[in-house]
């Protein structure tokens, strides 16, 4: 379908507002343009491991919105200019213009999925959902999955490096915790290699449907794989959830600024000589991660290894 795009020209202070109006009318994929720096905070939420720089914030910003063509009859352009003149009298809109103009005739949500492939891992094939499966993969382990709106495909260079290490190291039986799960492809690619039991935490409700979605596509009973939202670093609810000295495996594919304070804690649901599989690091954060690694007592590290510029620790438990 066609959508015609309206741009609001605005200011920074008055996005957030804007963006609520919006969304109060019906119109729904806000898209926000502007020079604001992300926080370390909003980073890490958004899977940045370092932040770009942008040209200086000069107080000015663009909230966009689509409106189907064929149902675009100018009402909702009306009640959109209407809100813009209530909210003068609260805050500075800046200019409040409105610009037009149509988009392409694709499908959003969809369209990403013509540029995504069956691939190889080692012996293992990843395919999306929505490719056969072939001949060549037969007596092989096959990984169905998609990512829907959480991080994890398998085809980044972290979550490669992740999985190559729980082909080498999963034992059959082995009990495995999962933290920032995604899509769960860490833990359904555990459980295609023997792991009895795979528990997964987010702190994205999208995971947690995404992961469940992708357990059940791979045939893998709920009882073998379960994900609950929450911080397992400092929320003691999660923490007592994942169990204590319970896991032979934990693979972390998250932030770098995640992964230490999380390094100071992990080996309590570890047991000892578990292993501890990261990635997710950008190179120029190797160093930080490894001296954090190494301040806990309890751990060793064992393996880094590289692919372009990201970095995968695996640590164990003494």
């Amino acid at each position: 379908m066609k959508w015609n795009k309206y741009s609001i020209q605005t200011t920074t202070d008055a996005v957030d507002m804007i963006s609520s109006a919006l969304n109060d009318i019906g119109i729904e994929g806000i898209e926000i343009e502007d020079n604001v720096q992300l926080t370390k905070e909003e980073a890490k939420s958004m899977f940045v491991d370092f932040i770009p720089d942008l040209p200086p914030d000069d107080g000015r910003a663009k909230v966009n919105f689509y409106i189907d063509s064929e149902e675009d009859d100018g009402s909702m352009l009306e009640k959109v200019k209407a809100e813009l003149e209530d909210l003068r009298m609260f805050i500075d809109i800046g200019e409040g213009t409105i610009t037009e103009s149509e988009t392409e005739d694709k499908d959003w949500i969809n369209n990403w999925k013509q540029y995504w492939h069956t691939f190889t891992i080692g012996d293992l094939f990843i395919k999306p959902t929505w490719e056969p499966e072939t001949d060549d993969m037969k007596e092989h382990a096959v990984l169905s999955i998609d990512p829907g709106t959480a991080f994890g495909t398998g085809s980044h260079e972290t979550t490669r490096m992740v999985i190559k290490q729980l082909q080498k190291y999963v034992k059959d039986g082995d009990e495995v915790l999962d933290v920032g799960c995604g899509s769960g492809i860490l833990s359904v690619v555990a459980l295609k290699y023997g792991a009895k039991h795979a528990f997964g935490t987010d702190l994205d409700p999208n995971a947690i449907i995404a992961s469940e979605e992708n357990a059940e596509q791979n045939n893998i009973d709920k009882k073998q794989l379960e994900v609950i939202e929450g911080n397992i670093i400092d929320d003691k609810a999660v923490k007592d959830a994942c169990g204590y000295e319970c896991y032979d495996i934990v693979c972390a594919n998250i932030l770098a600024d995640v992964l230490e304070p999380l390094s100071t804690c992990i080996h309590e649901h570890m047991k000892h000589g578990a292993y501890f599989i990261t990635s997710g690091i950008i190179d120029t954060k190797e160093n930080e991660v490894a001296e954090a690694f190494k301040k806990n007592p309890e751990l060793e590290i064992v393996e880094i290894n590289h692919d372009g510029e990201w970095v995968n620790i695996t640590a164990r438990r003494k």
